[in-house]
């Protein structure tokens, strides 16, 4: 009889592969056939390396990028809103990502997302909550979701964004579900530098080796600070305004629609 537990494990471990290459760890998101959408167990996999790292005083860099060329990560996989059926479930989801992304904002490591092609969705937050992106020039950032499932955001990845680009541009960027382009991304300050696509890696790890080389404890210092400035400014979680989007009519049919690939009927209701 096979172990469900350890076929489990397996698959994450074959979905969120990790390695060392000297003093840098690389996250590589592995499902390039679906665009290496995000599955809940991906997101938990994601929160533990980081509590590995901060164990191993060799570690001085995280590196996260996607494998193949057409996505970093496109987001959540969809496939995995067709169980919410009650309230919980939606706030248990945001508080479960949201908690992901917060850890691995926090890690006391600098972190670098190397990103090709969509940042979209769970994806881009999960580049927004790295300290530095790099990205090539088919690199597109965005939160679609006004288009896609009529879902919303925690307060605290809208913060991210408004962090990043400010609020008018968050709200240009949600109201409009369109994708940012890379030198876009690069003169708003989504992305800190293009690199063509066969020198992406490199560049990264170079980079990564250059930070690495630097004093430890100065880095995670500055990163810290620099979070807790940002972590003062955002507002209390609001629960209300996510069950507001999740437990709507609307939400349902963007799940209905995206999975058999249509065009949503938005009714706002």
């Amino acid at each position: 009889m096979s172990d469900g537990g350890t076929e489990a494990m397996e698959t994450v471990n074959q979905d969120l592969l990790f390695e060392r290459r000297g003093a840098i760890a690389w996250v590589t998101f592995n499902r390039p056939g679906q665009r290496n959408a995000m599955t809940f167990a991906m997101y938990d996999r994601l929160a533990q390396i980081c509590d590995e790292i901060e164990q191993d005083p060799d570690i001085r860099v995280l590196v996260l990028t996607g494998a193949g060329d057409r996505a970093f990560v496109s987001g959540t996989d969809i496939s995995q809103f067709q169980t919410f059926t009650d309230p919980q479930h939606a706030i248990d989801y945001e508080a479960r990502v949201d908690g992901v992304i917060g850890r691995l904002e926090s890690v006391q490591r600098p972190t670098i997302a190397a990103i090709q092609g969509y940042a979209v969705g769970g994806g881009a937050s999960i580049a927004l909550a790295s300290d530095l992106r790099l990205c090539t020039p088919n690199a597109r950032f965005g939160v679609p979701i006004a288009r896609t499932l009529g879902n919303c955001l925690s307060t605290n990845n809208y913060s991210r964004l408004v962090d990043l680009i400010g609020p008018a541009r968050t709200k240009e960027l949600i109201f409009t579900a369109r994708m940012v382009e890379a030198d876009e991304a690069k003169a708003i300050g989504l992305a800190n530098e293009i690199v063509e696509p066969d020198k992406l890696l490199d560049r990264t790890q170079e980079l990564a080796e250059q930070i690495a080389a630097n004093a430890p404890l100065t880095i995670q210092v500055t990163k810290e600070s620099v979070r807790r400035v940002l972590l003062h400014r955002r507002p209390p979680k609001d629960e209300e305004l996510i069950l507001k989007c999740y437990m709507s009519a609307d939400f349902k049919e963007g799940v209905n629609a995206f999975l058999e690939k249509r065009k949503p009927q938005w009714q706002g209701r």
